[in-house]
């Protein structure tokens, strides 16, 4: 573990990191925000396509409500780096910056694609055994609102709340997911559903907690890669709390984030500061 840079930021401490990972068998970088005082929780936050590990904490404003709630947040690097696979850099929606949260099995990426893992257990375990919290969260932002969803579905016992701007919730069925998903799990669709929201939710796969989700109605990619109303549908179907709002006018960006992010902070800490 080591820290390349950190900056005093609302009384506390924004902070970029480096560590050798046993999923990835690469170096990873991820940036925190950790406020002064006593941390009461911590929000994994998952990046979407073409992203890093300084995006969200660059550009969303986020500290300032965290420093409020008294909560971290860790943004991890959305893909393994320093790799030369087979087509990994060619396009900006497979491989390099767009790793889908998923723990690859085809050939050429099952040694090194295992982001799913990455975040679930060795993340989480660095939160707990590193930085000392046990409250954790997670929320992300389109292909990373899709492993926000994914992962808490899948692990409603290890995260207190889930909640997701823009989520790519039905995977399976829209461009993007079906070229990651081929390239990492191969053309096996059965495999798939392990990691599509709403697949997830058809099998059973429910979170205790009120999933919120923010998706604006300018989005550009909403009606052919994000189906939003395919996870309202679903959720609705298998009794799954959620809120989605809508947000008149935003589009896919940071901007859109930066404007609606109190709300979610201020949504996770209800779960996150409730005494264990």
């Amino acid at each position: 573990m080591k820290i390349l840079k950190e900056h005093t930021t609302f009384q506390g401490k924004t902070q970029f990191w480096s560590h050798d990972s046993t999923s990835t068998k690469t170096e990873m970088k991820f940036s925190t925000f950790i406020p002064d005082g006593e941390v009461k929780g911590c929000l994994i936050w998952l990046s979407g396509l073409t992203c890093t590990d300084e995006n969200f904490i660059s550009k969303s404003g986020a500290q300032k409500f965290l420093a409020q709630e008294n909560l971290m947040v860790i943004c991890p690097d959305t893909s393994p780096r320093g790799l030369s696979l087979p087509g990994e850099h060619e396009a900006y929606d497979f491989g390099s910056g767009a790793g889908f949260y998923v723990d690859a099995t085809t050939k050429d990426y099952a040694s090194h694609y295992n982001m799913y893992s990455y975040v679930t257990d060795e993340l989480y375990k660095v939160i707990q055994d590193h930085f000392k919290v046990s409250n954790i969260s997670i929320s992300g932002h389109s292909m990373g609102g899709h492993g926000a969803l994914v992962i808490g579905l899948r692990n409603p016992k290890k995260f207190k709340s889930v909640s997701a701007f823009s989520p790519i919730v039905h995977p399976s069925v829209v461009p993007w997911g079906i070229k990651a998903f081929s390239g990492y799990l191969g053309e096996e669709k059965d495999k798939w559903h392990q990691y599509d929201t709403c697949e997830l939710m058809k099998a059973g796969h429910t979170h205790p907690a009120n999933i919120l989700i923010s998706q604006g109605t300018k989005d550009e990619f909403l009606e052919k890669q994000l189906l939003t109303d395919h996870f309202v549908t679903q959720a609705k179907a298998v009794g799954q709390s959620q809120e989605v709002q809508y947000c008149e006018g935003y589009d896919h960006s940071y901007y859109f984030i930066a404007t609606f992010i109190e709300s979610h902070i201020s949504h996770h800490a209800k779960y996150l500061k409730v005494r264990q």
